[in-house]
């Protein structure tokens, strides 16, 4: 009897044992999973490509591997400690609304001073990189989307309507860090072609997000112009106006110079679409047509820096 008991306990100690030896694995990939969830991922990666298209723009043929993933990986360091800062201010307006309420710090399994650490570590040892790799224009416009986003957008959003048009500036800034990492502080031109076709295709694309979540986002007092426009009347004017408003934006980069006649011809097909989605939009202001709204937004951006790359890389 005393046998069988113990080999009963035995059992038991070996149970527990490997129990805890497969739980601390589990825990440590669910507390990375919840790191890399304060970084905003897939935002991440759109900022990047942006970062990526910005510096084949303005290097051209000088283009090396080493300084585009110098800059990717700084870029990318700063973004996402950025993401984290701002989920660390967020985090009491993300508790109150369904589809944040889950993220890590709401939910309790990170706390704010070590997202508050992780966010001011990332994004400090990413300015670094920035600065030891590649020219300084790159870093400094690096240390403006940072600071821009988290310290200034981030606290705006429960202050004023306003606030969609501030955000669209650290928005808008990823591609001028790759076109600084290649020409630093010269081409003006280029930089600021990109920087316009972002900075006013974020308007209506945040739109369309806005009024899709305006019950979650008005209930958490976020300031959204869909919050206090019952009808979407304004919200529809707002979004067909700034999606028109790319048609003429997209060529300036035609007039510095960046592009030709094949970028000029698809940036307008594709703006026309855009269009045609804000006014659909218009019409029927629904969350449906809104979606719609979005994924022609998600279909537009990436066009137009396709186009571009393809008409100033391998047109010219």
């Amino acid at each position: 009897m005393m046998k069988a008991t113990l080999a009963g306990e035995a059992e038991l100690q070996q149970y527990a044992s490997g129990g805890r030896a497969v739980a601390a694995p589990v825990a440590i990939r669910s507390r990375l999973a919840d790191y890399l969830e304060l970084t905003k991922p897939r935002i991440a990666v759109m900022a990047l490509f942006t970062v990526a298209a910005g510096y084949w723009l303005g290097a051209g043929s000088e283009a090396t591997t080493r300084v585009l993933l110098n800059t990717l990986l700084g870029a990318g360091l700063v973004a996402a400690g950025g993401s984290a800062l701002n989920q660390v201010f967020e985090r009491r307006t993300d508790a109150r609304m369904r589809r944040t309420a889950n993220r890590p710090l709401p939910a309790g399994r990170v706390s704010p001073e070590q997202a508050a650490v992780f966010g001011a570590v990332t994004s400090g040892i990413g300015l670094a990189y920035l600065m030891a790799t590649v020219p300084p224009a790159a870093t400094i416009a690096a240390a403006l989307t940072l600071v821009s986003y988290a310290l200034i957008y981030t606290p705006l959003k429960t202050v004023t309507q306003w606030n969609t048009v501030i955000g669209a500036v650290p928005g808008a800034l990823p591609p001028v860090i790759g076109w600084c990492a290649a020409q630093g502080w010269d081409g003006a031109g280029g930089a600021t072609a990109l920087f316009l076709i972002l900075f006013v295709w974020q308007l209506p694309h945040f739109l369309a997000i806005a009024w899709m979540y305006r019950a979650d986002y008005a209930g958490a007092g976020l300031q959204m112009l869909p919050g206090t426009d019952s009808t979407g009347k304004r919200t529809a004017v707002v979004m067909v106006v700034t999606a028109a408003a790319l048609i003429p934006v997209a060529f300036v980069a035609v007039w510095v110079g960046m592009a030709g006649w094949v970028y000029a011809v698809g940036a307008t097909l594709l703006g026309v679409m855009f269009v045609r989605k804000t006014l659909d939009f218009a019409r029927d202001r629904s969350d449906r047509q809104a979606r719609r709204v979005l994924r022609a937004s998600l279909v537009y951006l990436p066009g137009v820096l396709a186009l571009l790359l393809i008409d100033a890389l391998l047109l010219k």
